[in-house]
This record gives C-alpha cells, structure tokens and sequence, in this order.
C-alpha cells in the first residue's frame, strides 16, 4: 500500500480490502520514523487526521464515496486549514491556527474526503528553490539526504518521494511544483493561471501563484486535480468555466503530436548529463508517433530579471499584513507603534523574505516605478507573445526543468542570484500564465532529472494525457528512493 497508486488505493479501500484508519495510520506511523530524518512535516496531528478518516470509512460504508475519498495526502503549509497551525514556513506564522479553509482544502477534506496527514514545511512565504529559507529548517532530499529537494513545495516533494504521503498538494509562483518534483523524480503539474482558486492560500505574488498537485504518476495528478478546479466567486482571478474530468483522455494516442523545442532551452547553461536524459526523452516521444519541431522563445532570457521586479514587488505588498497588530508573530518589547512594527517584523521575516521586500518597495517607490516595475510587465507581455507565436507552431514545448540535478544543502546559500537561476526554464512559464509539468525521465549519479512539459492556455488534459502515455513507455517515476 506504501508504493500504491491513487487508483490502486481508491479501488482497495471500495473492496474493503483496507480501511481509510488502516491506511491512514500506515502512512502516519512511517512520518513518525522517517520525518525526523527528511523535516518534510511541521504540523502532524494524528487525532484530526484519523478523525477524518473514520468520516471518510463511514462515507464508503454508507455508499456515497468519491474516487479519492478516504486516501490520505500531504498539504503544503501555505493553505488555510481549520484548526490546522498554518505557518507558510514562517516565525511570522509559527503559532497562527487558520479559522477556515483555503477553497482548495475544502474541496479535497469536505467534498472529495481525502484524509489530510499534515502540513509539508516550504521555503518561507514560498520563496526559495531549496526550502533552506523555513523558519523549521530545511528539508532533505530522500535521493541523497546531503541535498535539497526543490522549492518552494520541497516539503510535499520529500514527503510524496520518501512515501510518507501518496500525493500532495503544492504551489507554484516560478516553479515551485516542477522544480522540486525534477529534483524528487515526482510528476508535478502548475494549471493555467486562474484554474485552481487561490482563496485561503497564503499569497507570495498574486498574479503568478497557482497551486496544483504533485504526486508518482501523471494519472495520479490528474485525479487529484479533478478535485481542486472549479470557479470560486471568493478569489477574484477564478476563472469561471466549465470543469473537465482530467482523467478522460489519459490514453490518447501521440501520433501526430507535435513538440517544440526552444532552441533557447537546448543552449549551454544546463548540465550535459541533464540534457542527455532530456533528449533521450524526446527520443521516446519520438517513437510513440510524435515529431519534433524547432521553436524559439526569444525574450525568455530577460525572465528571471522581469520575475525578480514583479514577484518581489506584490510580495512587498502582500506582506506588508504581517505587521503584528492583528495575527500572528509580534516582538515582545517596544516602546510605541512604530517600533512594534520594526521589530515584528524585523524578528518575524527571515533572510530572504526581508530581501524581496526590500527589493519590491524600492521597483515600486516613485521614480523607479517606471523604469523597473512598468519594464518588467512590457516584458512580461513580450514573453507571453512568444509563447502565442510558438504555439502555432506546435502542441506542446518541451525541455528541462531544472538545469541541474540537487544541489548539496548549503551549496548556494550564499549567493542568491545563482539560487534565482535555479528557476530559468520555469519562471516564463509563470509570467505567461500558462500550464506546465514536470516528469521524471532519468538520473544522473543516482539523482533524478525531470522534463517539462509546457501547454498552451487550458491545455492541461493534453499535458497529462502526454505524460501519461510516456509514463507508460517508461518506469522512470515508478523508482522510489531507498530510506534507511
């Protein structure tokens, strides 16, 4: 049951072949062994989870069951969960319990009766690449416990790899569900924008955060996607269209499909091991009746620097509640107003939230409002428009998630724009707004490699339905990592 799919676990507990607390209390009982080791979970709350899992049984028992209702999963600390601690990763959050549900926990606690197991650490306020900047720690990569798993969502990607959960919920602003399931040989999917609410999720940078699901399979994300869509009249960017079951068109033949290459992505700056399993990938696309076709994306080089003024500046916005007076973390001595301010927040952020704060009040201060924050959003025009042209050319675009395998912890701590760049292939993909995956599709010295996979707008059954059926033809997310 450990290694189980969704399918497979959906299909056993209908069979009462297992109950949900059996279940539950297996995947439970291997958080409390292997966590200590990973810092995957910062909030476990075995009385709730198994409570939830007696409701989910008495659903089955009573015959009005979801396909998922009774499976446990893992949720990113970033949602809103009632009764839950919801830290973001955070001291600023340490001790905040949620009065409500993000939209998303309520569609998969109260809808679909997935059993949660807890909340998964993540880089502070979601931004890093690694989860180095967690109030709690960083999180271990269950490949090589020396090495980070990814960021933001590396939480939910150790959690999932190292089999403590079967799937997890994670969030992505500029690659924070692909990188880290490149780095944790997991299937990750960021939706188009607007596609999944954002009501209840803790915003870093509001018009490029989308949360989606990470799990082993393509077909796994698709069923757990089938439960987070759907407009929410609550979150202002919900996009109110008809809802797909994602699972559907899963075995779709790829005769015909045409895949773009950019040749900005097949250029130097990924590592030659990386790149190989790449195009080997590409090779098995090949054989199940797919073509290749040559697609440029001239303005993706200027994504990081226009994501770096846009994300810092909402984030500046965004966090400016965090001030002590209503929730959360306040500094215990001051003197007046403004000094509690200072020092809640002074003591609250960390290193690199502090950062792009500062970096976002300076893009946004008059007479740089212009020149730097009204530049990044050209650009980001720019960059949308090539994925527009590029798309004429071909169905889905292709190339590396990460342009390396897991980096040692530590290894660029110093050095924040190196960190940055750790998101080249996938910050474009987030100014555009458009869906994009991560799939497993080799190793090197023994760490995994992902490829992305990039949609047009609404195009997620495709990508899922491209990466089911390389799945098929491979075994590469079937590998678990052995943890001792």
């Amino acid at each position: 049951m450990i290694n189980a799919s969704l399918k497979q676990l959906s299909q056993a507990l209908a069979a009462r072949q297992i109950s949900s607390v059996e279940l539950s209390t297996l995947f439970l009982d291997r958080i409390e062994r292997l966590n200590p080791t990973l810092n995957a979970f910062v909030t476990v709350d075995r009385e709730k989870s198994l409570l939830m899992a007696r409701a989910a049984d008495a659903r089955i028992a009573a015959g009005t069951a979801g396909p998922l209702t009774g499976i446990p999963i893992a949720q990113k600390d970033i949602f809103c969960a009632e009764g839950w601690t919801t830290t973001c990763g955070s001291k600023m959050l340490a001790n905040f319990v949620s009065p409500y549900d993000a939209t998303v926990i309520h569609k998969m606690h109260a809808e679909a009766g997935l059993v949660s197991l807890g909340k998964t650490n993540m880089d502070e306020f979601a931004m890093g690449s690694s989860n180095e900047t967690s109030f709690f720690g960083p999180v271990r990569n269950p490949w090589d416990s020396s090495r980070v798993p990814g960021g933001s969502s590396g939480g939910s990607a150790a959690a999932v790899a190292a089999r403590l959960a079967p799937a997890a919920t994670g969030t992505d602003t500029g690659g924070s569900i692909r990188q880290p399931a490149a780095l944790c040989n997991l299937t990750g999917l960021k939706p188009t924008y607007g596609v999944v609410s954002r009501y209840g999720m803790i915003a870093f940078a509001s018009s490029l955060d989308q949360a989606g699901p990470m799990a082993a399979s393509a077909e796994d994300c698709a069923l757990l996607l089938n439960t987070m869509v759907g407009f929410d009249e609550r979150d202002s960017t919900s996009l109110d269209r008809p809802v797909e079951d994602y699972t559907a068109g899963l075995d779709k033949p790829l005769n015909g499909l045409r895949i773009g290459l950019p040749k900005e992505f097949f250029g130097e700056g990924c590592d030659a091991e990386v790149m190989a399993a790449v195009r080997a990938a590409i090779a098995e696309y090949e054989k199940l009746g797919a073509t290749t076709v040559e697609v440029s994306l001239p303005n993706s080089h200027l994504s990081v620097p226009a994501y770096y003024v846009i994300a810092p500046a909402e984030a500046s916005s965004n966090l400016s509640r965090f001030d002590g007076a209503r929730y959360g973390y306040r500094a215990p001595d001051y003197a007046n107003l403004e000094q509690m301010y200072e020092k809640t927040r002074a003591q609250g952020f960390g290193a690199e939230v502090k950062r792009r704060i500062m970096i976002g009040a300076y893009v946004l201060s008059h007479g740089y409002y212009d020149a730097y924050y009204l530049q990044a959003q050209r650009i980001r025009r720019l960059i949308a428009d090539d994925f527009v042209a590029a798309f004429k050319q071909c169905d889905v675009i292709m190339g590396p998630t990460s342009p390396s395998t897991a980096f040692k912890l530590g290894e660029k701590a110093a050095d924040p724009v190196q960190m940055y760049l750790s998101d080249i292939y996938t910050i474009a993909v987030n100014l555009a707004g458009l869906p994009g995956m991560s799939v497993p599709c080799g190793f090197v010295g023994g760490l995994p490699v992902g490829l992305q996979l990039i949609g047009n707008y609404f195009a997620e059954g495709q990508l899922l339905n491209v990466a089911h059926r390389y799945q098929q033809a491979t075994d590469w997310h079937q590998r678990r990592a052995v943890i001792a």
